[in-house]
């Protein structure tokens, strides 16, 4: 039977049931959406807690159907979404950071056992002693600074 009833029928049962204002639903949605948002660090749902936080402002308007305001806060949302996400990202620098093995590739090293084609050496990197392997297969003496180009496992590869 509930397939027979008209979407904005719904609609208008939701908001009249025991005297819901729309204004009460966006409220639930903008804090359902910042608990979402805390919980996953995405900044995916901010933006949309952001538009519902707007509409409750909105919804005090007038005779502003709540089907519209539905659809105002959908084009709301994916405007913010898709135009201030990327900024957000870039200004906040989420997932640029290098952690640990990543922040050693390009630093400088000191060989402190010899690196053949057929052996492995050690190199001192950041205060540590790694084994290491020559990039192209050269030998490197002892002595030598060096760049650090990759780290496989717990091997440096230099050049």
């Amino acid at each position: 039977m509930l397939f027979f009833i008209r979407h904005d029928t719904i609609i208008n049962m939701l908001t009249k049931i025991g005297y819901i204002d729309t204004h009460w639903i966006w409220v639930f949605l903008t804090v359902l959406f910042s608990v979402i948002e805390v919980f996953t660090f995405g900044l995916v749902t901010v933006w949309f807690a952001l538009a519902a936080f707007v509409m409750i402002f909105l919804s005090f308007i007038p005779k502003f159907p709540f089907m519209y305001q539905i659809m105002v806060f959908l084009v709301l949302s994916a405007a913010m979404l898709i135009f201030t996400r990327p900024v957000a990202i870039k200004k906040l620098k989420m997932g640029k950071v290098k952690t640990n093995v990543d922040s050693l590739v390009g630093m400088s090293a000191l060989v402190v056992k010899k690196i053949t084609e057929f052996e492995k050496g050690e190199v001192k990197l950041n205060g540590q002693i790694w084994s290491a392997h020559s990039a192209d297969g050269s030998a490197i003496e002892e002595g030598t600074k060096c760049e650090v180009v990759r780290i496989e496992g717990v091997h440096a590869i230099v050049k």
